[in-house]
């Protein structure tokens, strides 16, 4: 008769974890990433937001440049009293921008539309990447469109004219900012500047005569 032998029990020293240890394991998991989640929704945020302002950079250069080039005809719109930085802000609810690159029939036409999209449909409130210029030129000694002007811009994003309660801001210091932990307000602009557009008949008695102070606020010290 045969007898087996048994063979005695080892323990393995390469076992593997236990259930509280995988548990314990998920929860320090958990923990370090709710610690850095702040940090990297802070850095995706500011990421996003940096890249719109230079979006908005880009396309505030190539109006300009077109405006002086005139291979873009200046706004429409001109204003002979107000100072530029306190013009207003365009309405929400409607905007009719079918065409890319060249200027919106509605809420306003002094508007020009930036196709962020490049899919040839023009700019609409839907689009997060289209941007809407809202363009003035301000000059209070002429509206004759061959003189010098100030040109002001504003530039604000496509979906920020949609009618949702709010309506769009003017002016710094509420635009918006790069360093941001959101998505960003779409009701600010993104970007605002103003800049001289002169002509080739422009002389100094035209600048002098649009820059100097009115007569309700005089200043010698700026007498031409």
């Amino acid at each position: 008769m045969i007898h087996q032998k048994q063979q005695p029990f080892i323990q393995s020293s390469q076992s593997g974890f236990t259930i509280i240890e995988s548990l314990v394991a998920i929860v320090v998991v958990g923990i370090l990433l709710a610690a850095i989640a702040p940090v990297i929704v802070l850095s995706v945020a500011t990421r996003v937001q940096a890249r719109r302002v230079e979006l908005a950079t880009d396309a505030a250069k190539t109006y300009i440049d077109g405006v002086r080039s005139r291979t873009i005809p200046p706004p429409p719109i001109t204003d002979t009293t107000d100072s530029s930085g306190n013009y207003p802000a365009p309405t929400v609810g409607n905007l009719t921008c079918n065409t890319a690159n060249t200027y919106c029939s509605a809420p306003a036409t002094n508007l020009y539309c930036v196709d962020g999209d490049a899919d040839g449909s023009g700019c609409t409130i839907s689009s997060v990447r289209d941007l809407v210029i809202q363009a003035f030129r301000r000059n209070i000694s002429s509206t004759a469109p061959q003189d010098d002007y100030e040109l002001g811009i504003r530039i604000y994003r496509a979906d920020g004219f949609a009618s949702d309660g709010t309506n769009l801001l003017e002016k710094a210091p509420n635009k918006q900012l790069i360093f941001t932990g959101r998505v960003g307000d779409r009701k600010a602009p993104l970007l605002e500047t103003t800049t001289e557009i002169s002509s080739k008949v422009t002389t100094f008695s035209d600048f002098c005569a649009r820059l100097k102070p009115t007569a309700s606020n005089p200043n010698p010290q700026s007498n031409c």
